[in-house]
């Protein structure tokens, strides 16, 4: 006998999930202040944790989320933005990229198999399609807005990685080594704090019902 949910259990479910999404999102914005250089990729790329809250929000609450979390979080840090939003921008992309297609796989695949494979296709994904987005609008943007021409950007990266002497070898030597290490590093810690956290998700929807 299927289960039959009032108007109200719909409205609380919605309130939690918007309750989950919103500390999800709180704890994605304090980790993205905690950035750290990676060595031997260039100076200007910053590695932090912050896309783990967001992808466990897209495996959690659905791919939707994801973005939505994803969203805000760069909204957020946007006032003290060190790039004139253009870093936020560029993340906002590439992350709803990685964590939409993780949370998609995973939401028709929810399997331990399924996550693992959900989050190589994200990471995939994610060295793939930036790409042609850091080359045909990142680095441009960086140029315009902020007068960064792409040729010092290059010496700078050339600095710590000599097998990075012009645009396309600063995309394949700096930009998709450090996507590929980033989704990685967020798809193993997010497949070993998953559970636990969506227990507590969960068990907030439980008391709805």
């Amino acid at each position: 006998m299927s289960e039959i949910r009032t108007p109200n259990d719909t409205r609380k479910r919605r309130i939690r999930r918007i309750t989950s999404a919103a500390i999800l999102t709180a704890m994605a914005v304090v980790l993205m202040y905690l950035e750290v250089a990676i060595p031997f990729m260039p100076p200007f790329l910053k590695f932090d944790f912050s896309e783990i809250p967001v992808l466990v929000g897209s495996f959690a609450l659905g791919p939707v989320y994801g973005v939505i979390i994803e969203l805000l979080k760069n909204l957020i840090h946007l006032p003290v933005s060190g790039t004139s939003g253009i870093g936020e921008f560029s993340n906002f992309l590439t992350g709803s990229i990685y964590v939409f297609s993780a949370g998609f796989f995973y939401n028709r695949h929810r399997t331990r198999k399924g996550a693992i494979v959900a989050m190589l296709i994200a990471t995939l994904l994610l060295a793939l399609i930036a790409i042609p987005l850091n080359y045909y609008v990142t680095l441009p943007l960086y140029g315009s807005v902020l007068g960064f021409a792409t040729e010092d950007i290059i010496a700078a990266s050339q600095a710590v990685n000599a097998l990075i002497t012009s645009k396309w070898t600063l995309i394949f030597w700096g930009f998709v080594p450090f996507n590929l290490f980033k989704g990685l590093v967020v798809a193993f810690i997010t497949f070993w704090i998953y559970k636990p956290i969506s227990k507590l998700i969960n068990k907030t929807y439980e008391e709805t019902k």
